[in-house]
């Protein structure tokens, strides 16, 4: 496997550090590889700038901090706009159009993915925002199984919640691979 670096960005309360945790013990727990997640807080918890890096490879990592990401997500204007140029070059750019209207000239794969707008019609609640976009980054990528999620969400989340999260990270799952196939 080649090293995958990500970075999710977005704003506090949108579960952004929450998803970068679930994917870094997925892969660690139940896939064997190595992972490492750091994040960074803007000024407030919530509403304030966030951004979370992971890295995830199958050979020791020296060093924990994403300096040009393989993967970017964008979960807010403000985020696309501070972190669009730090992307590798092919590397891919995930955002909703709901947050984020691409501006800059990025050379990645971009993919506008309307995450929000299908958690909002299929399931009704945005606090599971954050797990639909990270099925589509694994739906994108194939970096680490869906049930290796699954298996962190059963120890992570609330039972009476759990079922709402696996919808939506089946959601997001969907929408990644049918993306990608076009």
């Amino acid at each position: 496997m080649e090293r995958c670096r990500m970075v999710f960005s977005g704003s506090g309360g949108q579960g952004v550090i929450t998803a970068a945790i679930i994917l870094a013990e997925a892969a660690v727990l139940h896939e064997g590889l190595e992972a490492v997640q750091t994040q960074a807080y803007g000024a407030a918890a919530r509403g304030g700038a966030t951004r979370s890096d992971v890295i995830v490879a199958d050979s020791p990592i020296d060093f924990p901090k994403v300096i040009q990401p393989n993967v970017l997500v964008c979960l807010t204007q403000e985020a696309y706009t501070k972190f669009c140029d730090i992307i590798r070059p092919g590397g891919l750019l995930l955002t909703d159009p709901r947050y984020v209207t691409p501006q800059l000239k990025v050379d990645a794969i971009q993919r506008e993915l309307p995450m929000y707008e299908t958690v909002m019609d299929k399931i009704g609640k945005p606090i599971v925002f954050n797990i639909c976009m990270l099925g589509a980054v694994v739906g994108l990528t194939d970096l680490v199984q869906p049930e290796s999620i699954i298996k962190v969400l059963e120890q992570r989340i609330p039972s009476n919640f759990l079922e709402m999260n696996k919808q939506a990270l089946d959601l997001g799952l969907e929408m990644g691979r049918k993306f990608e196939k076009k």
